[in-house]
């Protein structure tokens, strides 16, 4: 890999990681599309631990507050809406880092191929399209039950399947269940730090039988920009999702969906 594709594949993670497009869908397809090299896993992990960073950076003191509220009710102290909240986001990370971990080769093997991303980025745009419009949208996430959560938690298995959108589905399903925009997207946000961490504990673990040609340099060059082009995105998105809704990124993958199969046919 040469630096330009170094920079464009890390802004292009930080910024696709956080939006409900598929973060996954981009960085299988780019490289296909212009005959580059793998970028393997040691970049991988690194560009996704850049990701990491931004959204802990961003809600570190809702971070803090929640972890120091879990702690406290653990040894027995009164639970409040910050130790509730995570326990939900502890609670709706299980489902996906289980089946992740046990059908992860499976899912490696048969889910990547064009016209699977291509579908996935249709249906569950268009899914996401009929969320919004038909969005009650009042609730915050502490509103959030142990049901709202076991349903939010078990739709992220479907973003296994490149194409489908972590923040996408996650954010749909907020939708569906009441939540207002920006509270669907807070809490999408706050399971995304949990499933990127295990998604990187795992692939470390791999990643050590993998001689990469990626030196230091190059690394931390893709972890500081995949950091930054995420802290920006989860930024403005926060700020605009109430006023501009999802139509934009229902489009988006409409559109991206069908060049794919243009494309391929």
């Amino acid at each position: 890999m040469d630096n330009l594709q170094i920079v464009i594949l890390a802004i292009l993670q930080g910024l696709t990681e956080f939006l409900p497009i598929s973060s996954s869908a981009h960085l299988v397809l780019l490289p296909s599309l212009l005959s580059w090299p793998e970028h393997g896993l040691v970049f991988d992990v690194a560009v996704h631990f850049g990701s990491l960073l931004a959204v802990v950076y961003y809600f570190r003191h809702e971070v803090w507050r929640m972890i120091c509220a879990w702690i406290r009710s653990l040894a027995g102290g009164e639970a409040d809406q910050d130790s509730l909240l995570a326990w939900w986001v502890i609670i709706g990370t299980l489902p996906v880092v289980a089946i992740g971990f046990t059908f992860q080769h499976s899912i490696e093997s048969v889910l990547r191929a064009p016209w699977i991303i291509a579908a996935a980025s249709i249906v569950f745009g268009l899914l996401l399209w009929l969320a919004d419009r038909g969005a009650i949208r009042q609730r915050d996430e502490y509103s959030l039950t142990l049901k709202d959560v076991l349903i939010i938690g078990c739709s992220q298995v479907l973003a296994l399947i490149p194409g489908t959108s972590r923040s996408g589905i996650t954010i749909t399903l907020g939708l569906f269940l009441g939540l207002s925009r920006k509270a669907s997207a807070r809490f999408s946000f706050l399971l995304a730090m949990p499933v990127i961490f295990a998604s990187g504990v795992l692939q470390s673990v791999r990643m050590f039988t993998e001689v990469s040609p990626i030196g230091w340099g190059e690394l931390a060059l893709g972890i500081l920009l995949s950091a930054i082009s995420a802290g920006l995105c989860i930024h403005y998105f926060l700020r605009l999702v109430e006023r501009i809704g999802m139509l934009p990124f229902v489009l988006y993958r409409v559109l991206l969906g069908g060049l794919i199969l243009l494309l391929l046919y």
